[in-house]
């Protein structure tokens, strides 16, 4: 799902990164400039149904749900993501000198692929851990039921739940929404092995 620009011999500038963006959508990850592919159909479904979920959720509460197109801007960690959703509660905090980078979210939820997995599990959520305002991170698996949600217990600990059953329901605890795992895997079509 992503691919490096970068030269072994030079790296990029966050401002050079953020010039280089309006071309095409990339991550930029401490001078690296990683080039994003396109998601699978399962992909957007479960991107789709959790942001769907979560936006009628919330209609009534003071926080607000985004999808894949908003970057994230991790200062400590001199890095850029575009989390396939986010909730940001308390009004949103952008990144010095930008409109279309934020920096406060609540909550980060990835989908699963075989190309950035790895990466969503190690270094990403190592970035993640920095945002003070990250209270709740959530894996979910495309290609079989499997959702692992992490809750910020302090700053040093996160608790691990996992669900692997479609009637099991996921809580988003700080702003109070349960989601039934059907809800989130509506009309994901399985591979057969």
């Amino acid at each position: 799902m992503t691919q490096s620009l970068t030269k072994k011999s030079y790296f990029y500038t966050p401002e050079e990164y953020f010039a280089m963006e309006a071309e095409y959508k990339s991550e930029y990850h401490h001078g690296e400039v990683v080039a994003m592919a396109g998601a699978s159909p399962n992909h957007n479904r479960i991107s789709g149904n959790v942001f769907r979920v979560i936006g009628n959720a919330l209609e009534d509460k003071p926080c607000e749900v985004f999808m894949n197109d908003l970057r994230l801007w991790v200062e400590q960690k001199n890095q850029a993501t575009y989390p396939d959703v986010m909730v940001v509660c308390e009004g949103l905090k952008f990144a010095d000198g930008r409109m279309d980078t934020i920096t406060n979210p609540q909550i980060i939820i990835e989908v699963l692929s075989k190309s950035t997995e790895a990466y969503d599990r190690s270094d990403k959520f190592h970035a993640y851990w920095t945002l003070e305002t990250l209270k709740e991170y959530v894996l979910i698996d495309q290609y079989r039921i499997r959702v692992e949600y992490f809750r910020r217990l302090d700053e040093k600990t996160w608790e691990l739940r996992i669900f692997t059953q479609l009637d099991d329901l996921l809580s988003l605890k700080s702003i109070e929404i349960k989601i039934p795992l059907d809800k989130i895997y509506h009309k994901v079509t399985w591979e057969e092995e």
